[in-house]
């Protein structure tokens, strides 16, 4: 992961049969689907040249092989005299089904990965990082937030360039993400000068690593990968090992029993500008693909609309291309079913919204990803069916870039409490301390008069706010006492001459009298 201290599938059965889908733009019901969670279409399921896997089936044959062409520009010294290469090496071969799965995977990617690294004159061996990385998957994402294959947290990832909206997330761009991966390696080696520190940094951070350079200068020990690891923790430690494991075993697989999947020395994909909005599964039809290689292709794309602009980007398979150019000239319908809209009112509620675009709470809550018993907070903007009004506006380029959504648990406005009047009480009192009317309490109670008697029983309806100063005054009243006693104990223990072991259990029984 790298850290900066700058901080199945569903089945089409023919271009024909998909233009002749009536009104399939138009059912917002049909499209009401959260991100990653595409459900398949049972009309376009049936046919049996798809049955196989996705992410091989569109491979082309050639008599060249990426695998060939990475071992030539081989160029990092190998990590020698260190353990923990040896055990990685041995935990990788010894799982010959997850290097091909992981290897299917990546058979999408490596010629593109390859491509750009020689263009900058780069070691070939890192294009296996994303091996390590997220084991090729573009989807993935990390308890820390990483995301994408070359695994950026969102810091790292603003810092170079990968743009992360409601709409997008280019740190799981395959083109996107590789270049900023790799501008960064570059950087790192500039700083550094050895390429096993520059990756130490993609894992520890830049800063990290000039630390422990200098605890290394210090104590008068070197400062290579080795000497370094003693003061790095065991995932760094392990990162540069599991590279080396990874190349040795694609140097020389039949040394480990490993055969690799053949990847052609060719494009697997090619870019489509989109500068028109068009929602994802209908992109995916046009193309003749199943929706689970057409995510693997397009994973940034976090709503079932892909906003288009002048750097709007699609990525096919070259047949799939032509198809989806063919089809796209064919297609008489709207692109995209969904449009934006801006929340500008706190109570304005899903149920609301969902009338207004002539749809249900649940596909408003399903294409937002907003869960149940949650409120949209005033200037979130959501995805919402288009209508007749609003048939022809795309979302602007702006909306997509500035586009939040902020939620708040759907609770009630008022709490009913029941209050027992005391003597100094008065019905104004009580209606200011708890932000309600005096009418207001005498609708409540039926009183007649404003007078109140000492032991009164009033039932009162105060809002949330109100409750919860009263609660906060409270707390804030029982820690002061909390923190008294404890003060007072702590001199006694003093006089027992045994200051820590007293102040520890002193310390823990006033924290259980807290809550």
């Amino acid at each position: 992961m790298p850290i900066s201290d700058f901080k199945v599938p569903f089945r089409i059965t023919s271009a024909a049969a998909l233009l002749s889908i009536a009104g399939f733009a138009h059912a917002a019901s049909d499209l009401s689907l959260p991100a990653y969670n595409w459900v398949k279409d049972a009309a376009l399921q049936d046919n049996p040249s798809l049955a196989n896997d996705p992410l091989s089936e569109f491979v082309v044959t050639s008599d060249a092989d990426v695998w060939a062409r990475i071992r030539k520009g081989f160029a990092i010294p190998d990590l020698v005299d260190n353990q923990l290469v040896i055990n990685q090496t041995l935990w990788y071969s010894s799982r010959p089904d997850y290097i091909g799965r992981t290897t299917k995977r990546a058979s999408l990617y490596l010629y593109h990965v390859v491509e750009e690294l020689e263009k900058r004159n780069m070691p070939t061996e890192l294009a296996l990082l994303p091996f390590i990385e997220s084991a090729f998957n573009p989807q993935a994402y990390s308890t820390a937030k990483a995301a994408g294959m070359w695994q950026f947290i969102p810091s790292t990832g603003r810092d170079f360039n990968l743009k992360q909206n409601m709409f997008r997330d280019e740190r799981r761009s395959v083109l996107a993400s590789t270049d900023a991966a790799l501008t960064y390696l570059q950087k790192l080696y500039g700083m550094f000068g050895d390429w096993q520190l520059a990756l130490a940094a993609y894992n520890w951070g830049e800063g990290s690593v000039q630390r422990a350079i200098k605890k290394a200068e210090a104590a008068g020990v070197g400062t290579d990968f080795n000497s370094l690891s003693a003061y790095m923790p065991a995932e760094t430690k392990n990162y540069v090992p599991k590279l080396q494991a990874v190349k040795n075993i694609i140097a020389t697989p039949d040394a480990y029993g490993i055969t690799l999947l053949k990847v052609d020395n060719q494009p697997y994909f090619v870019s489509v500008a989109k500068t028109r909005d068009i929602d994802v599964k209908l992109a995916a039809q046009l193309a003749e693909m199943p929706m689970d290689e057409f995510k693997a292709l397009n994973p940034q794309f976090n709503r079932p609309v892909i906003t288009g602009s002048s750097n709007t980007q699609i990525l096919l398979p070259q047949s799939n291309a032509d198809k989806f150019k063919a089809n796209l000239a064919k297609w008489g319908h709207a692109l995209s079913s969904w449009t934006a809209h801006r929340v500008t009112n706190a109570r304005e509620r899903i149920e609301t919204i969902a009338a207004k675009f002539h749809t249900t709470p649940q596909v408003i809550r399903e294409v937002n990803n907003i869960p149940p018993k949650m409120l949209l907070k005033a200037g979130s903007t959501i995805l919402v069916p288009r209508t007749e009004d609003s048939a022809q506006k795309d979302i602007t380029q702006e909306v997509a870039d500035n586009a939040t959504l902020a939620m708040t648990p759907d609770v009630p406005d008022t709490k009913r409490i029941n209050v027992t009047v005391k003597k100094k009480d008065t019905i104004n009192s009580l209606a200011s301390r708890y932000k309600v009317t005096i009418a207001q309490i005498k609708n409540w109670n039926n009183l007649r008069h404003d007078k109140l008697a000492s032991g009164q029983k009033l039932e009162l309806h105060v809002p949330y706010s109100a409750v919860a100063n009263k609660t906060k005054t409270n707390t804030k009243h029982n820690i002061k006492q909390a923190s008294h006693t404890v003060k007072t104990k702590t001199v006694v223990a003093k006089s027992h001459n045994n200051r820590s072991n007293n102040k520890i259990s002193v310390a823990s029984a006033s924290g259980s009298n807290i809550k």
